[in-house]
């Protein structure tokens, strides 16, 4: 991989990460242990098949990826290749052709790697020239199992191509089995790629051509699933979803293979305990979920389809929490773990039991693992950022917030919690660098305004410390801490009436002691010491006051019950 090494081909022709992981196999094969680390997000992107190794679209898959799984991978991708040219001995150039032409997985890759690695150890060379491709024309067969492996990795935007060209090679009179699999493929691709309304529009155009009973019911049960959550939210319909619901089950129950029958009833009516849940009916949900498990067990054999039945004890679990029973959702997750050990999404939510009950090692521990499963899961590593900061360990915490926003910059969340961990430790400069980052992404974010403003107040701008704290109210009425630090400016300047009036807004909207013994001060100033007094009082009452406040309210409530004895 030196000067002589190859171009590598990145047309999108080729597929998913076309080039790049070429790439990616060659330093593993020469770096093993390095790859190790890197396991998972590999085998996403440079997967070594084997032979006869069933394809996606043979098996069915019942999880599908986020779209945003892409930025992550690119991530853990980059951070291997960083990790192996540190331990280059001179200098390499890698060269790519066809980039103007890849794919998005490829050019996502891409452009993190250009943005991580240091240029003086590796070079990239990106051309849209490259060697002259004879167009390939497989067939049907073929581009089905291609759909398939795109949808079963979330490569949506591949997906969604092939998809589109396989609807050109066949129609739904000559070959209703294909023309059904690429459209349904469309359909689920577009709704990942919140383009939920055209998939909607694929199932309305389905019901045109065919009233087949299996894709009609198929049809009916997807298109109930983006009335109830893939639609823009002012376009869901939980009565429209309820309708297709009920089409889909009609057709269900008169399918003629008896367990075919069980399953596609049992996991429609998921999707009727969802709707369930959410319209405030937690035990009706519960009732039918523990009834389709029942029914489900009675089909299977031990160990068969294990992550179908971890999939309805996931949703047993959540409706235990919603029920208020945290203890029972608890051992419904531990059991959902048990039958699915690599998915990402259930760790997370059992590291939030576990934080919510005080046991923030296990809730760590938890983290850690759908980090490593993801890989690389922003809110997993945010919610481990939070956690490591409860406990102090803040360097942890910073590095863990670094990586989300190396994934996700617009992860605001991240961004805010970071400046502000910056703010803490005496880091201004890099506490303003970040929240001038956030707001590039996002101008009118209150938080982050009012952390800049706090910043312009220590630096001696008080006029603009002022105007950034008035602009995060405007956009959040119950920011208390653009209330408190609005305050102080105005009450260093002189204008202390108005900021006992910024305080009263302060303490109305908040129980902490700061904004009590802020206006307590403010009061005693105007020489309202009766009021100054109760509100140092009142301050001394609430929960956080550590010991140098504590200190600071006793002399003050002194100093107050003096002048008014």
């Amino acid at each position: 991989m030196s000067d002589g090494s190859p171009r590598y081909d990145c047309h999108r022709d080729l597929g998913p990460y076309a080039g790049v992981a070429d790439l990616l196999r060659r330093i593993a094969a020469d770096r093993r242990r390095l790859a190790a680390r890197h396991r998972v997000e590999l085998a996403a992107i440079a997967p070594q098949r084997a032979p006869g190794r069933r394809t996606a679209a043979d098996e069915a898959p019942i999880r599908f990826h986020p779209a945003r799984r892409t930025a992550a991978l690119a991530y853990g991708a980059t951070e291997f290749v960083a990790d192996w040219a540190d331990t280059l001995r001179r200098p390499v150039t890698l060269r790519f052709g066809h980039v103007g032409a890849a794919d998005e997985t490829t050019r996502e890759l891409l452009d993190t790697l250009a943005g991580r690695l240091d240029t003086d150890r590796v070079r990239l060379d990106l051309r849209d020239d490259g060697p002259a491709r004879a167009p390939a024309e497989p067939g049907p067969e073929a581009v089905r199992t291609v759909l398939g492996e795109s949808l079963a990795a979330g490569f949506y935007h591949h997906a969604a191509r092939t998809a589109r060209h396989g609807r050109t090679l066949v129609t739904p009179h000559d070959d209703l089995r294909h023309w059904w699999a690429f459209t349904t493929g469309l359909a689920t691709a577009l709704a990942a790629l919140d383009r939920a309304t055209e998939a909607l529009d694929l199932y309305h155009e389905t019901r045109t051509v065919t009233d087949d009973p299996k894709i009609t019911m198929s049809a009916a049960y997807a298109t109930a699933m983006l009335y109830a959550r893939h639609l823009p939210a002012d376009a869901q319909d939980p009565a429209r979803a309820r309708h297709w619901l009920a089409q889909a089950l009609r057709l269900a129950r008169t399918l003629p293979d008896p367990r075919q029958r069980v399953l596609s009833t049992v996991f429609y009516e998921q999707g009727v305990a969802l709707l369930d849940s959410r319209e405030g009916e937690p035990e009706r949900a519960l009732r039918l979920i523990d009834d389709g498990l029942s029914r489900l067990t009675a089909v299977l054999a031990p160990g068969e389809r294990p992550q179908d039945v971890a999939r309805l004890r996931h949703n047993r679990a959540q409706v235990h929490l919603a029920l208020g029973d945290p203890q029972r959702a608890l051992a419904e997750l531990d059991t959902v773990i048990g039958h699915d050990p690599d998915n990402c999404e259930y760790y997370v939510d059992r590291a939030a039991l576990h934080r919510a009950a005080g046991r923030h090692r296990a809730a760590i521990r938890d983290h850690g693992s759908a980090i490593r499963l993801g890989p690389h899961l922003p809110e997993a590593y945010y919610n481990r950022a939070v956690l490591y900061q409860e406990r102090g360990r803040t360097g942890r915490a910073r590095d863990d917030l670094g990586r989300v926003l190396a994934i996700d910059p617009g992860h605001l969340d991240a961004r805010i919690a970071l400046v502000n961990l910056h703010l803490e430790q005496g880091a201004p400069d890099a506490a303003e660098a970040g929240a001038r980052a956030g707001l590039a992404l996002a101008p009118d974010e209150p938080a982050l305004l009012c952390t800049l403003g706090l910043i312009r107040s220590e630096r001696g701008d008080p006029a603009g410390a002022e105007e950034l704290f008035s602009r995060a109210l405007a956009g959040d009425p119950e920011l208390v801490e653009a209330w408190t630090n609005r305050a102080t400016v105005r009450f260093d300047r002189g204008e202390v009436a108005a900021a006992v009036t910024d305080l009263d807004r302060a303490v109305a909207l908040s129980t902490a002691p700061v904004p009590r013994y802020n206006r307590g001060t403010a009061l005693a100033r105007l020489g309202r010491f009766d009021e100054a007094a109760r509100d140092f009082a009142d301050a001394l009452t609430r929960p956080g006051v550590d010991r140098s406040l504590r200190r600071e309210l006793r002399a003050e409530l002194t100093r107050c019950r003096r002048r008014t004895g």
